[in-house]
């Protein structure tokens, strides 16, 4: 069974900082772009930011000098690290991503979400 595993959410004080991770497991060949989304109560879900699978990287506008997203290919992993946090920050994360298994079938994955709370 492939899937993706998140962790690293909580509660954090404005100005704080979080790292959020999200490791992939199972009988993966490989790993497309991985990205974090966020969904705040009574919003869409976004895209936050996303990384390629030789490292370009896409960031939404409202985190850009804030987030950084990154990834370990050996690992089948990818992080946020998120610096400045604000309230406005706060939702449940989710990591995306779409894998080729061994099998040779192609699958979207999302995560099971982690929330992220910024408050005073």
């Amino acid at each position: 069974q492939v899937q993706l595993v998140e962790s690293g959410g909580g509660l954090v004080q404005p100005g704080g900082s979080l790292r959020l991770s999200c490791a992939a497991s199972g009988s993966i060949f490989r790993i497309n772009t991985m990205g974090w989304y966020r969904q705040a109560p009574g919003k869409q879900r976004e895209l936050v930011a996303s990384i390629s699978g030789n490292g370009n990287t896409n960031y939404a506008d409202s985190v850009k000098g804030r987030f950084t997203i990154s990834r370990d290919n050996a690992e089948n992993t990818v992080y946020l690290q998120m610096n400045s946090l604000k309230p406005e920050d706060t939702a449940v994360y989710y990591c995306n991503t779409g894998v080729m298994t061994m099998a040779a079938r192609y699958l979207e994955l999302w995560g099971q979400g982690t929330l992220v709370t910024v408050s005073s």
